[in-house]
């Protein structure tokens, strides 16, 4: 593809259609947050004694959030509205400390909510992002039309 020789101008197309805007300060961080979701039960002292299915369920949405990492970080002009789905896993990493599991002590609740706050802002980012890249096409394309 590279030696294509429209390779340059399919590049500045493809850079004016997204406006030249991805996220990438939200997708290394959204990916590490997905890691330490899934490894948290094994990192924090006693997690996986005391909260088993609460660490299964952890394991999931971590690599759940890694999946969607990695999305942003491949095909973000298609990956607009996930970030609202981080938001929701975000939000309900804090609730499920007393849905999934039950009697946490100190240092899970902490690591729970401080990692789901982590992608539940991380989500506003990449949706605001996303928003932007949106309308940064629209103008884009208005202006093409007229």
């Amino acid at each position: 593809m590279a030696d294509h020789p429209d390779a340059r101008e399919m590049r500045e197309r493809y850079s004016r259609v997204t406006g030249g805007a991805t996220v990438p300060l939200v997708d290394a961080p959204v990916f590490l947050a997905g890691l330490y979701l899934a490894v948290s039960a094994w990192l924090v002292p006693t997690f996986i004694a005391a909260q088993p299915r609460l660490g299964i369920h952890n394991l999931i949405l971590g690599i759940a959030v890694a999946v969607l990492a990695l999305g942003f970080a491949l095909v973000p002009e298609r990956m607009h509205g996930m970030g609202l789905a981080l938001c929701v896993i975000g939000a309900w990493s804090i609730v499920a400390i007393w849905t999934v599991g039950s009697g946490a002590s100190g240092g899970i609740i902490l690591s729970q909510i401080i990692v789901g706050g982590v992608i539940f802002l991380l989500g506003l980012a990449a949706t605001g992002a996303a928003l932007a890249m949106r309308r940064k096409r629209h103008t884009h394309s208005e202006r093409m039309t007229t």
